[in-house]
């Protein structure tokens, strides 16, 4: 006879049926697989987003120096327009944000469920890189304002706004790495333990 207290979770007339209760912890065991898969998605999805944020960020910085020599250094110091850098600027932060987002998918998405979970909470409190991307969207709201009402006859309006918004992302970046050479760096926040219940609502 089977003791009644070898399975408590079991409904009360599933106790002494062995079938019943392999059933049971094969339900528990997908149920569990299941969340670990949702929660697996949504750390890579977030992990995706910050490298998107990430792409834009470096190449909004590296596209207008990188293009304005190559112009320069093919066509001459007259072959350059504001109108045509201010594009190459949007259009490389776009084309960094899709790759860098691209790379993270490939490599998060193929990545335990525990390294993808530890890298995502680490993320989260990394306070360096948090005032970085704060920085950057403060300055890309601002210039994305300001650059179509100081050059509005000198370029088309898309390219005044995205462009803009690129140049203001690089300006905050600038600023963020020049307060840390300066010494004002962000304290350090130490992030919870990887089983923490609440961590999936940072």
């Amino acid at each position: 006879m089977l003791r009644t207290d070898l399975h408590p979770n079991a409904p009360n007339g599933d106790v002494n049926d062995p079938a019943k209760l392999k059933t049971n912890d094969r339900v528990k065991m997908a149920t569990e697989v299941s969340e670990r898969a949702l929660a697996h998605e949504a750390d890579t999805e977030f992990l995706v987003r910050k490298s998107m944020n990430t792409g834009y960020q470096v190449l909004s910085l590296l596209t207008p120096p990188a293009y304005t020599a190559f112009v320069i250094a093919r066509r001459g110091r007259s072959a350059w327009s504001l109108n045509r850098t201010l594009r190459a600027t949007w259009v490389g932060g776009l084309t960094g944000s899709a790759a860098f987002g691209g790379g993270a998918y490939l490599r998060y998405a193929n990545t335990s469920y525990e390294t993808t979970k530890e890298k995502r909470i680490a993320s989260a409190y990394d306070t360096n890189r948090i005032r970085r991307e704060d920085h950057s969207t403060i300055g890309a709201i601002l210039m994305a304002v300001i650059t179509p009402a100081l050059f509005w006859n000198r370029a088309s309006s898309i390219n005044l706004i995205l462009g803009g918004a690129g140049l203001g992302s690089t300006a905050g970046v600038i600023t963020h790495y020049f307060r840390n050479l300066s010494g004002d760096v962000p304290p350090k926040v130490e992030p919870p333990p990887v089983g923490h219940d609440n961590e999936h609502n940072l």
